[in-house]
C-alpha cells in the first residue's frame, strides 16, 4: 500500500503514456521518488534526466531511470508498456502482442517482490487487468486497472458542454469495458442532486441528443488518433486522479477496471464500475440500480472481454 511513509511510484514503460504519467504526478506533488523503467534504457533516462531538470519549479521530488529491482519497495506500480493504438485499430486488437509484454514484465515483478498495488493503463486494459491478477495472483484490490475513468471524464464534459455547468458537479458514469462497447448509464447521470433530463428543463435547455454524445465519448480516442496519432494527456491525468485517491486515502469513488464476482449476476472477468478508491486500492464494486437495458448492455460488455480472455488461455 501507498503511505505517507512510502510515497515511492514506478512508471512501467516510458512511451507517449507512460512518460506523461510521470510529468503528471511530477508536478502533482503527490510521489516523493518516481522511477521510470522500460526496456529502452536510453529513453526512460531521458525522460528521467527531463523531468528531473524542473526541480526548481516542482515539490522535491526523487525522479530516475531504473529497472524491476527498483519496483521492489515501491508503493504503486503504474503499468503503461505496450504497443499503442494505431488509425483503424481498437483497443482489443492490442491484446497479443501487449499480453506477451504483461507477462514477461509481471515475470520480473514477481522475481523481485514487492507488495505495492499494481495498476494497470495499457491497452486493453481491463483483459490486461484480469491477466495481471491471473499472473501474480495477488488479492483483486491490489491489482485494478485506470478503466472507464477517462470515459467518465469524457462524458461529464459532454454534458457539461451542453448543460453549461462545470464538469466536476456533473455526476455521470461510463462502465463496463474501456473500449467499444461502454455503456454510458444515463439513467444515473445527475446535476444538482437532479437527473439530466428535469435540469434540462428547469434550466430552460433543449434535452441532450443521448445518440450524438454517446458516440461522442465512444469514438473519441479513435477520433484524436486519426488526428494526432496518439492518446496521452488526458489518460495520465485520469491515472493522476486514481493515484491521488490511493496515496491521500480519499475513499474517492472512481469507474477503474476490477475483478467482477457476482455483481449483475457477472463473474470471470475484470470490467468498469463505481468503486471506493483509498489506499489499500480498489474496494467491492458498487451495485448500482441500472435500467434494464443499462443491465443487459453491461453484461454483453461482459461477454465480450470474457471472450477476449480464452484468447490468450489463462
Amino acid at each position: 500500500m501507498l503511505s505517507k511513509s512510502n510515497r515511492k511510484a514506478a512508471v512501467v514503460g516510458a512511451g507517449s503514456v507512460g512518460a506523461s504519467v510521470a510529468y503528471a504526478l511530477t508536478i502533482s506533488g503527490l510521489v516523493s521518488e518516481l522511477v521510470l523503467v522500460d526496456v529502452n534504457s536510453a529513453k526512460a533516462e531521458g525522460e528521467a534526466m527531463d523531468l528531473a531538470h524542473a526541480a526548481a519549479f516542482i515539490k522535491p521530488v526523487t525522479i530516475y531511470a531504473g529497472s524491476f529491482e527498483d519496483c521492489r519497495d515501491a508503493g504503486l506500480v503504474i503499468f503503461c508498456a505496450g504497443a499503442s493504438q494505431r488509425p483503424g485499430e481498437s483497443r482489443l486488437d492490442l491484446l497479443q502482442k501487449n499480453y506477451a509484454i504483461l507477462r514477461e514484465s509481471l515475470a520480473e515483478l514477481r522475481r523481485v517482490g514487492g507488495d505495492g498495488i499494481l495498476l494497470i493503463v495499457s491497452n486493453p486494459v481491463d483483459v490486461l487487468t484480469y491477466a495481471a491478477l491471473k499472473i501474480t495472483g495477488l488479492p483483486p484490490e491490489r491489482v485494478f486497472g485506470s478503466g472507464t475513468v477517462l470515459d467518465s471524464s469524457r462524458f461529464r464534459h459532454n454534458l457539461s458542454c451542453h448543460c453549461g455547468v462545470a464538469s466536476r458537479n456533473i455526476h455521470a458514469y461510463v462502465v463496463g469495458e474501456h473500449g467499444d462497447s461502454e455503456v454510458l448509464l444515463w439513467s444515473l447521470a445527475y446535476i444538482a442532486g437532479t437527473g439530466l433530463g428535469r435540469f434540462c428543463e428547469l434550466a430552460g435547455i433543449p434535452p441532450v441528443d443521448r445518440q450524438e454524445v454517446d458516440a461522442r465519448v465512444r469514438n473519441a480516442g479513435y477520433e484524436i488518433i486519426s488526428k494526432k496519432g496518439a492518446t496521452y494527456y488526458a489518460v495520465s491525468l485520469a491515472v493522476k486522479r486514481i493515484c491521488e485517491s490511493i496515496i491521500r486515502d480519499e475513499y474517492s469513488i472512481l469507474t477503474v477496471s476490477g475483478l467482477i464476482d457476482g455483481a449483475y449476476g457477472i463473474s470471470g472477468c475484470c470490467l468498469s464500475l463505481p468503486a471506493v478508491v483509498n489506499s489499500r486500492g480498489r474496494g467491492s464494486p458498487l451495485e448500482l440500480p441500472l435500467k434494464g437495458e443499462e443491465e443487459e448492455a453491461l453484461r454483453r460488455s461482459a461477454d465480450i472481454l470474457k471472450a477476449a480472455i480464452k484468447q490468450i488461455n489463462l
